[in-house]
């Protein structure tokens, strides 16, 4: 196997630091650790809880502060408002959504509840549909931009958004909430954690349901949506350095939908909904050795998906059926070799498997063992000088291997203040069961593969009242699998495949601008915005394509937080949200429209334990489109009460 240059000067950055206290991102000790903490402690970037200024990578951190000050109801809402994410959805709230990270297709984006992959084996794309996931009890999000393929293995090319649920207090405490506004909408969440010996456990459960608007924009007709869910994590300590973890996710949601009805076939108002339900569950043992230095965790993670599309005016009424699972039995081990020193090594064993059908057709089935080996360095060779780097390797029973390096530094010069960031990463996704073993599937199929670096730099003053970062990131991408028309083709890869199939023919570059501030003039008063520079390109040589933007990557979008917290309990606040021009298909031949969206929201607490609170969402009612001819909702209010105990 040959090692380019690149990798090799990595080689000498495989060496890592952490604080004595860093725990697994899957542990229920290494969840609590970061569930409580501002932006200063994640995750994500190296399966362990870090102090932000030891990470090379860029990372966004959304807090149980932020997320309840935004009254966000569905996650897409609140990722939209980070650095280099775009978000797209087929109507209203429940509909079909994609997050594209960076550029990246929104199938190259790993989603992780809890440090537990989300993704749906049985999509064509393998991707997650992020319109199901409301906020719930989701009490922090971690996003992470760039190819984390070294830790997070297939499908991190984009980057990966973790979701922490509220993880189990010391004491007994209770969180109600309840809303209501606008299009008939309705939702109501509840969250129980305790302790009690060595049992700790955190339970909870929600709803939501809306009349909604309609999917086809210009259509009368509202498509509604509903649903419902729970989560619930337990801890039992068996001796001070042994415990055992029991977690689990789920939810169940209805959309209603509108489709393509005869005789025209074209898009309008239809009553088809699809139904889908999602499973999470995860345990692992975890066992501390040598004063706690060497971290082991052993678990088992399993994922299981049920989606259904129903037309009650076609023939059949059943348009669609997939069902997707995945089992993971993993292990990851943690060393601080010295206080200098620390590495994170691990191997995970993932099995895949798929059904579908369409309008009663033959059933598709599949099934892939994917066999993984990570391992992490890095070294603190100087004081405010962290070097990280990985290596990992795939082998899948269909395809063959993969291996992707990495390689980060992190240096502060003044012990904090000014923080200077660059990475070199590389990614891989491996093609999903759908296009391997479906019947447009391709056996020869190779993984898409990417190479990107960023680099960035973060400046606090004035005692934290300003905090500004900027990076700068590039990532080209290839072998990326697109759809072949095999009509009136008979060779190639058409060979038996009438209808179509999928083959490594695409290539794509994207590069940009993240820009982020925070203003804290004064106690009360806080300002937060992010801005994103996107340049994403078909660079697939020889195609029609060649050359131009990928669709639905605006150039330019920003978000700008305010809020403003009174003395005697009232707090307010407004989001601007500018989206620039975009195209809406690969041609570029359909243009969408840029928009400007402004929601105002404010809260007050009645007594320490009771809240209300309420918002106005896009207060100018702005005509938008984020797809061609999909709906937008247009002003809407809603009002609120939380209450804590």
């Amino acid at each position: 196997m040959k090692i380019s240059k690149t990798r090799l000067l990595l080689l000498p950055c495989l060496f890592a630091a952490a604080p004595a206290f860093a725990q697994s991102a899957q542990s229920s000790v290494g969840l609590e650790r970061v569930a409580g903490e501002g932006d200063e402690i994640v995750v994500t970037a190296n399966r362990e809880a870090r102090p932000v200024d030891t990470v090379g990578q860029a990372i966004t951190v959304l807090d149980l502060t932020t997320i309840e000050q935004r009254q966000a109801v569905v996650v897409s809402d609140l990722l939209r408002q980070t650095p280099g994410v775009t978000v797209t959805r087929n109507g209203g709230i429940g509909t079909t959504t994609s997050v594209n990270i960076r550029g990246a297709d929104s199938d190259q984006t790993v989603a992780l509840i809890d440090g537990v992959k989300l993704n749906d084996p049985s999509s064509p794309g393998g991707g997650f549909n992020f319109g199901n996931l409301l906020i719930g009890n989701i009490a922090r999000i971690e996003v992470l931009r760039g190819a984390q393929s070294v830790l997070w293995g297939s499908q991190a090319i984009g980057g990966v958004v973790n979701l922490i649920t509220r993880q189990p207090t010391d004491a007994l405490s209770i969180n109600v909430r309840g809303e209501g506004g606008s299009f008939g909408t309705g939702q109501g969440f509840a969250n129980i954690s305790g302790k009690a010996g060595p049992v700790s456990a955190s339970i909870g459960g929600g709803f939501l349901t809306t009349d909604g608007i309609s999917a086809y924009a210009p259509g009368r007709e509202a498509d509604g949506y509903r649903s419902y869910g729970a989560n619930g994590s337990v801890s039992v300590a068996l001796a001070d350095s042994v415990s055992v973890d029991v977690r689990g996710f789920y939810s169940n949601g209805r959309t209603e939908i509108d489709g393509f009805p005869a005789p025209t076939f074209s898009f309008g108002d239809t009553r088809e909904y699809g139904d889908a339900e999602q499973w999470t569950g995860y345990t692992g043992l975890n066992a501390a050795l040598f004063d706690g230095r060497f971290r082991n965790r052993i678990g088992y993670a399993h994922t299981s998906s049920n989606r259904t599309n129903t037309d009650p005016d076609g023939t059949p009424t059943e348009t669609f059926r997939g069902k997707g699972r995945n089992d993971r039995i993993d292990y990851q081990g943690s060393f601080d070799v010295t206080d200098a020193v620390f590495a994170t090594f691990g191997v995970e064993r993932e099995v895949s498997r798929f059904t579908t059908s369409s309008f009663g057709g033959p059933t598709a089935t599949g099934r892939a063992r994917l066999l993984g080996v990570y391992g992490q360095l890095a070294v603190t060779p100087i004081e405010n000088l962290t070097l990280t780097g990985g290596v990992r390797h795939d082998d899948h029973n269909v395809f063959g291997g993969a291996t992707v390096f990495s390689g980060s530094g992190v240096w502060s010069p003044n012990a904090g203040n000014t923080v200077l960031r660059a990475s070199y990463s590389e990614g891989f996704k491996a093609p999903t069961l759908f296009q391997l073993q479906s019947e447009y599937g391709n056996a020869a199929l190779t993984p898409e593969r990417s190479q990107g670096w960023d680099a960035g730099i973060t400046q606090r003053g004035l005692d934290g009242a300003v905090e500004a970062s900027a990076t700068w990131f590039d990532r080209t991408s290839k072998d990326l699998i697109a759809f072949v028309s095999c009509f009136g083709v008979t060779t190639g890869v058409c060979v038996g495949k009438p209808n179509g199939t999928y083959d490594n023919i695409a290539r794509a570059e994207a590069k940009g601008l993240e820009f982020a501030l925070k203003l804290k003039p004064v106690e009360a008063f806080t300002v937060a915005a992010a801005y994103t520079w996107l340049d994403a390109e078909n660079r697939s040589a020889g195609t029609a394509n060649f050359g131009r933007k990928l669709a639905r990557r605006p150039a330019d979008s920003l978000t700008v937080n305010a809020d403003y917290r009174w003395a005697f309990g009232l707090a307010m606040g407004a989001i601007v949200t500018m989206v620039g021009d975009s195209f809406d298909n690969a041609s570029n031949a359909r243009r969408l429209d840029g928009y400007v969206l402004t929601d105002l929201r404010a809260s007050f607490a009645v007594t320490e334990r009771v809240e209300v609170y309420g918002r106005v969402e896009n207060l100018f009612d702005e005509r938008y489109q984020t797809i061609f001819q999909y709906g937008t909702p247009g002003r809407a209010a809603y009002g609120g009460v939380r209450l804590t105990y």
